[in-house]
């Protein structure tokens, strides 16, 4: 599995997974939505910590600066 995530990338998803998080914890989402967020968070997570999206690789997209 190669990294095609950038370190901003990475950042910004782990900080909207977090705030998803919030939401969920403090009851501002419940039901459905919080389980379908709560996923949603879950992935980012997950995908940022390894440094691969598995969307990207099928999209041909990568975030990583180029190497000098």
């Amino acid at each position: 599995m190669q990294k095609n995530m950038g370190e901003l990338d990475r950042t910004l998803r782990s900080a909207v997974a977090m705030g998803i998080g919030a939401f969920i914890l403090s009851g501002q989402v419940k039901g459905t939505t919080a389980i379908a967020l709560g996923g949603l968070a879950t992935v980012f997570l997950l995908t940022s910590s390894v440094g691969h999206c598995p969307a990207y690789a099928v999209a041909g997209i990568n975030s990583l600066p180029e190497p000098a």
